[in-house]
Parts: C-alpha cells; structure tokens; sequence
C-alpha cells in the first residue's frame, strides 16, 4: 500500500481545543502558529460547549475568543482561523448546550458526545449516561442505549446547522448508517477523530454507502498535536474512501 500522505493530504484542522475549554494546554495563538508550521491553510478553534462538569469555554469568554481569532485573521495573510465549538448533545430530543446567541458568533459549529456532559433534563440526561457506561457490559443496555444515542444525534442535526458530528461511535453506541444518512440530509460531515478510534474503518465503510462526506481531525488539546492526522489518514485509506469525500483533503 502506499504510503497515506501520497494519497491525500489535508489542508485544514478543524477540530483544536485551547486552554478556554479548561482541558487544553495552548493557547490559541499557539495553535495556530503550530497549524502554520505544519502547512496548513485552515484551522478551526473548537473549544467544548459550555455544559460539561470540570470544562468547557465560559460564555462570558466568547466575545473575547472572537475578537482574539478577528485579530489573528486580521495579522494573518497565509492562514484562515475559524471560531467554533464542540457542542455536547444534551438530550434525546437533540438539544445541544450551545444556544443561538452563542451560534451567531461561530464560523463552524461541531457537536457530539461526551461523558460528564451536563443533562437538558436531569433523569433523561442521567438515563444518557448511565445507560452509555454500563452499554459496554451489558448486552441488552447496549441496544437501548443505541437507541437513544441514535435518536439524540439525529434530532440534534435536524435542529441545528452542525457542520461536523465529532468522533461517531465513541462515548455513545450509535446506528451507523440510521446517523449517516441524517447527516446526508443536513449536509453535516462525520468526523474521523485521530485521537480517538473513531470513526473506525467498519463505520466509515457503512457511512460511504449512505453517500455520507467526512473530515479528518486531530482533535487537538496541545499545540504539537494540532494537524497530527496520520491515524485518521490511514483509516480513511483502509476503507478505500475517496479523496473527493474528504472536505479537509485534496491530492
């Protein structure tokens, strides 16, 4: 096989956290700076949403976040940062902790699942969770649990303009193809998060049969990290998936 930077190479990152989602250790000049260093064109600072136990971006932060990445755009002629966050899904009806005040601010809305996150209902949120822990233990909580994730995440792409379902299938057991083909209807990318092991060359497989498009992220919470894609690259190249599916690839 060849080697996978001969097949594709990606041009922007749009997953990065910085030390406002209280998980990360760079700034967001760091990032960028460090993005620049790898060649990229594009980089997205993604902090997480608001509603999480122990981090998230504050909301008093995101007119200064915005006016931090306007300044670097404004000194910055050879790199285009964008403004976004990682929202959490906060319930099966698919609500997200990132409301519209906040949305009109963004350039990039990405959303997902994510353990501590705060419930929109407190049992509901609660049956999210536990259901999501004990899912890998126990076989019949595992299919409800699919169930509601599933409906979570579709719901969430249906109200809202997410541009990226972060890492599908991790933190939340979730029917593939059911999410696919919701994201094909809302013009919505499945992220293949290098971090973690998702999506993995089963789903994105499933995934390209419902028509679905993708993005490779490094999902970044230290600067070095930032446009590290090489494990999303190679299971993208083992499922055979198309450079013209990638919105961050190019040949």
């Amino acid at each position: 096989m060849k080697n996978s930077g001969d097949i594709m190479k990606i041009f922007a990152d749009y997953h990065t956290h910085s030390t406002y989602s209280g998980d990360a250790k760079g700034s967001i000049k760091e990032n960028v700076d460090a993005a620049k260093k790898k060649g990229l064109r594009e980089i997205a600072i993604t902090d997480h949403g608001p509603k999480h136990i122990g981090y998230g971006v504050k909301k008093k932060d995101i007119k200064k976040i915005r006016k931090e990445i306007d300044e670097l755009n404004r000194v910055n002629t050879d790199i285009e940062v964008k403004f976004g966050l990682e929202a959490n899904i906060i319930g099966i009806d698919g609500k997200i902790d990132v409301d519209e005040e906040i949305r009109e601010e963004l350039d990039i809305l990405l959303a997902g699942f994510h353990f501590g996150s705060m419930p929109d209902k407190l049992i509901e949120g609660a049956k999210i969770q536990i259901y999501n822990v004990l899912s890998p233990l126990l076989p019949s909580i595992e299919r409800k649990s699919r169930v509601i994730n599933t409906k979570s995440v579709v719901e969430a792409l249906k109200k809202y303009d997410i541009d990226i379902l972060t890492h599908p299938g991790a933190k939340a057991s979730i029917d593939t193809k059911e999410v696919a083909r919701a994201a094909v209807e809302n013009d919505t990318a499945l992220e293949i998060n290098s971090s973690h092991g998702y999506m993995t060359v089963e789903y994105i497989k499933i995934a390209m049969k419902e028509g679905a498009k993708f993005v490779i992220s490094s999902d970044a919470h230290r600067p070095e990290d930032v446009g590290n894609v090489k494990k999303g690259i190679e299971r993208a190249v083992q499922a055979n998936l198309s450079v013209e599916r990638i919105i961050n690839a190019e040949k």
